[in-house]
């Protein structure tokens, strides 16, 4: 029987640490766990999936990133004669965006999460290098590059979600993690102590930002600490966990570096926890306090300077206002303060959004999110329309995670119309998994779906910090992403 490398990869990593963990013991959570045994058989490239229907039909994908080149292999996997269409303009749109956490904290370098899109485009599917600019579903066409109409049996939308930068005072621009950027370097972003990992180039800055931040501390006399501010928007991300990660993968640097009693760390996020799951939730506010972090709730970030170095946020509450004698109840009225933050450090999480071609077409929505129904990823309205990743409107599904779960049921789902079938097969639970990244060498592996419960894939408790989910992050999940999913088998 042939050896599966990466699982080789991480036993080797394992024996270099029997005081931590036996090989045996590595094996039995890698091999019991169904997620953790799932995500390494995907990581190698399987056997070819047998074709399975000779539907015919024109198929147009909008965006070739992690979400549409896997759903376009997945389907050329599975129709006898596909005709398949993506359409995606970013050369470097199937990079692993997952691990720009990992280029934030020193641990990878930018080289390692970058892919170029042409080498993951299936055989026997059509590549436009270009934007679409129009969606037209009532006559089944899209507009590239505001002159070229394609028509369309089933589109499939996967364009991903913008980074709006612009929506805080003081910074600039709309962009992708891998896209042109300038915009938003330009008015200070990835200078002067402030951050983001959310851009592929703003994580690669992000590490040279906390390698200044630890040099100052060593150098710092004064009484008072240095400040280092963490935010989370009030809009949905993606990788909700991604702004507490690259927190405590900052915290991990000081430490090492033994000046972390020099540096505050103050995680300012709008909501009102930590995660939504509860559970979650506790844990992590258990860590917070083990680790000496503070935290603010109900702060969102409104404007930065980042000459002066001050971060301003809104602070909001509820207070009883006038009481309503209809409905015998205090109308709750949002109340408002200004607070002026100094910053040494700062990573910004951006609020999000729908691109606006999609946003302000019929196929997205008020919200700008493409509206679809949650369990089958059709659109609400248009019946040969379906959506995955993450400018699809169903909660908690903005990771790499919830698109492995979400391109199998699209795919089902989508050629069982194409089949005339009155019923879909395939439905999505909204599973997510998040390795929660809480130092360098430990992972809390936060799974679960609608429920808001955990679901762990294996009989330990979710809640914990493991060392052996921290090798599986590193070691497993970019190959199960890049050889797995871009072959749509995983």
């Amino acid at each position: 029987m042939s050896k599966n490398p990466i699982l080789e990869e991480i036993l080797n990593e394992v024996d270099k640490h029997p005081e931590i963990m036996s090989r045996r013991d590595a094996m039995k959570y890698l091999t019991m766990s169904p997620m953790a045994a799932s995500i390494l058989a995907g990581a190698t490239v399987g056997a070819t999936t047998t074709a399975a229907s000779d539907v015919k039909g024109k198929i147009v994908i909008v965006g070739g990133g992690l979400a549409g080149m896997s759903t376009a292999a997945r389907l050329t996997n599975t129709l006898s004669n596909p005709d398949i269409t993506v359409i995606e303009p970013d050369p470097l749109s199937v990079s692993y965006q997952p691990g720009q956490t990992l280029v934030g904290a020193g641990i990878w370098d930018k080289s390692d999460i970058q892919y170029n899109r042409d080498d993951f485009v299936p055989n026997g599917v059509k590549l436009i290098k270009g934007s679409v600019t129009a969606f037209d579903p009532d006559n089944n066409t899209v507009t590239v590059d505001g002159k070229d109409v394609i028509k369309y049996d089933q589109m499939i939308v996967a364009t991903g979600l913008m980074l709006n930068f612009g929506a805080i005072k003081g910074l600039e621009g709309e962009i992708t993690s891998a896209g042109e950027n300038s915009v938003v370097k330009n008015c200070g972003v990835t200078k002067n102590g402030l951050h983001s990992i959310y851009f592929q180039d703003g994580a690669e800055a992000t590490w040279k930002g906390i390698e200044e931040l630890v040099a100052k501390a060593k150098a710092h006399k004064g009484p008072n600490k240095l400040q280092a501010v963490f935010t989370h928007p009030n809009t949905p991300i993606k990788c909700g966990g991604a702004p507490k990660k690259i927190m405590y993968l900052t915290h991990a640097r000081l430490e090492e570096a033994g000046v972390r009693d020099k540096v505050e760390l103050t995680f300012y996020p709008n909501g009102s926890a930590m995660f939504g799951v509860p559970e979650y939730h506790e844990a992590i506010l258990q860590q917070f306090k083990d680790r000496g972090f503070k935290w603010n709730y109900a702060h969102n970030l409104i404007e930065v300077d980042p000459v002066k170095k001050v971060a301003v946020f809104d602070k909001h509450w509820k207070e009883k206002g006038a009481f309503d004698e209809d409905l015998e109840e205090y109308v709750m009225v949002t109340k408002h303060e200004r607070v002026e933050v100094p910053y040494d450090f700062m990573h910004v999480t951006p609020p999000m959004k729908a691109p606006d071609v999609v946003g302000n077409s019929a196929v997205g929505s008020d919200k700008g999110w493409v509206p679809v129904k949650k369990e089958t990823l059709q659109h609400v309205k248009y019946k040969n329309v379906w959506c995955l990743g993450d400018v699809a409107a169903v909660p908690m599904g903005k990771t790499g995670g919830s698109v492995r779960k979400q391109y199998k049921v699209v795919v089902d789902n989508m050629i069982a119309t194409m089949e005339g079938k009155s019923s879909l097969p395939s439905e999505y639970a909204g599973y997510t998994v998040c390795p929660f990244i809480t130092s360098i060498g430990t992972v809390m592996l936060a799974e679960f779906n609608w429920t808001k419960k955990p679901t762990p894939s294996f009989p330990l408790d979710p809640t914990q910090e493991r060392w052996i989910w921290w090798l599986l992050k590193v070691y497993a999940l970019k190959p199960m992403t890049i050889h797995g999913m871009l072959s749509g088998r995983a």
